[in-house]
């Protein structure tokens, strides 16, 4: 499970690098959608990690 976590905490790490690389170029209401879909993104993660873990106890 660990190394899943891990490989998962890598992934974002290089979203975030790629993104800040790309997000300048686009227009407003493109980075506008981007950062909702990203948080939509995170608050799944989020909940479905406090789930796991809550079948885990």
């Amino acid at each position: 499970m660990l190394r899943t976590l891990k490989g998962m905490a890598a992934g974002a790490v290089v979203g975030m690098a790629v993104s800040a690389v790309i997000l300048p170029q686009l227009d407003r209401r493109t980075q506008k959608n981007l950062r909702r879909v990203g948080r939509r993104a995170i608050n799944m993660a989020e909940n479905t990690c406090d789930m796991v873990m809550g079948y885990m106890r």
